[in-house]
């Protein structure tokens, strides 16, 4: 997750090889080949996993040729990239705000090619943005924390800062406040996404304070987090996915911001009317893509009927959680 979704990575690494899913003839006039570059593995149980498995729908689905790059640091995301436009691919994504940069130099280069960055900042001429209303889910589980918390001491671990992250802090801070005004919010950045090791310390110092409540939002780093959360009794929050079905003694509830879902659709508004130099924003009204998972069933029935009201409001435009 980088500059964005993830801030900028200094740690030198080659480049994985493109790799080639499949390709499908589909009745165009043009040829549609997307390819997405990722800055983590595909078998992280979170953002470039996602990214991987959208690829797979897409090829199926939309019966196009697709490719993949996982594993691509910083110093490699204009070669990566501009390797796809090379080879006639019409639409790549670099996926995660961090290759925002290398974007916008490669774009210059091939403006024939429709670039997408998945959480960017800047969409412009051949740069499409997409990425997700962050701060309305994280408002509505932060209230679900104020309302259980029985220390009133929270936590919220991520790893590095920029707009995802701090979108999320705040959103979870507001609701987490309007619920328990006297409450405490800790906010850790471990300052990676993958080290599992640190991921658990971070929650374990938060649990340490009194924290109750820990959420977790790196990759593969929040398996630690998650185990720290279990061994100490306390109880976690969920992101990207249904959490509760892999952690169903912990997890209360989650975030789910469907990468693989988002992705999927644009790709899909891409093949059936073309993508302009815009950002593309997915909320709460889009529940394929952004939505609540389910309930602990410890969470006591006024309390659920609390948040849906909250989310219905949101969802109506009557609550607007700040930052947009």
């Amino acid at each position: 997750m980088k500059i964005t979704r993830r801030t900028l990575l200094g740690t030198a690494a080659l480049a994985a090889p493109a790799i080639i899913l499949g390709s499908r003839a589909f009745a165009s006039t043009t040829e549609m080949k997307v390819a997405i570059v990722m800055p983590g593995p595909i078998t992280d149980h979170g953002w470039s996993q996602s990214g991987y498995e959208a690829m797979q729908v897409v090829g199926e689905t939309l019966g196009i040729e697709t490719g993949y790059s996982e594993k691509v640091h910083q110093p490699d995301h204009v070669e990566s990239l501009s390797d796809y436009a090379r080879r006639g691919f019409t639409h790549v994504i670099g996926h995660g705000g961090e290759f925002q940069d290398a974007v916008e130099r490669v774009a210059a280069r091939f403006p024939d090619t429709r670039f997408i960055v998945t959480n960017g900042l800047r969409a412009r001429d051949n740069i499409t943005t997409a990425d997700f209303y962050f701060s309305q889910p994280a408002y509505l589980l932060g209230f679900l924390a104020g309302r259980f918390t029985k220390t009133g001491k929270v936590g919220l671990v991520q790893a590095q800062q920029f707009k995802f992250t701090n979108d999320t802090l705040a959103g979870f801070e507001a609701g987490f406040k309007s619920a328990r005004p006297d409450g405490t919010v800790f906010s850790t950045w471990t300052g990676d996404w993958e080290d599992v090791a640190k991921g658990k310390e971070a929650a374990l110092t938060q649990i340490g304070q009194g924290a109750d409540i820990v959420w977790p939002t790196m990759d593969s780093a929040t398996q630690g987090a998650l185990q720290a959360v279990r061994e100490n009794g306390a109880k976690a929050f969920g992101l990207y996915y249904d959490a509760i079905s892999k952690w169903p003694d912990i997890i209360l509830q989650s975030s789910i911001l469907d990468v693989k879902a988002l992705i999927v659709s644009l790709l899909t508004t891409a093949k059936a009317e073309g993508l302009v130099g815009k950002n593309y924003k997915f909320d709460l009204t889009q529940p394929d893509s952004v939505r609540l998972g389910s309930y602990h069933p410890d969470i006591a029935p006024d309390i659920v009927g609390e948040i849906e009201s909250l989310k219905a409001r949101i969802t109506s435009g009557d609550l607007v959680i700040e930052p947009a």
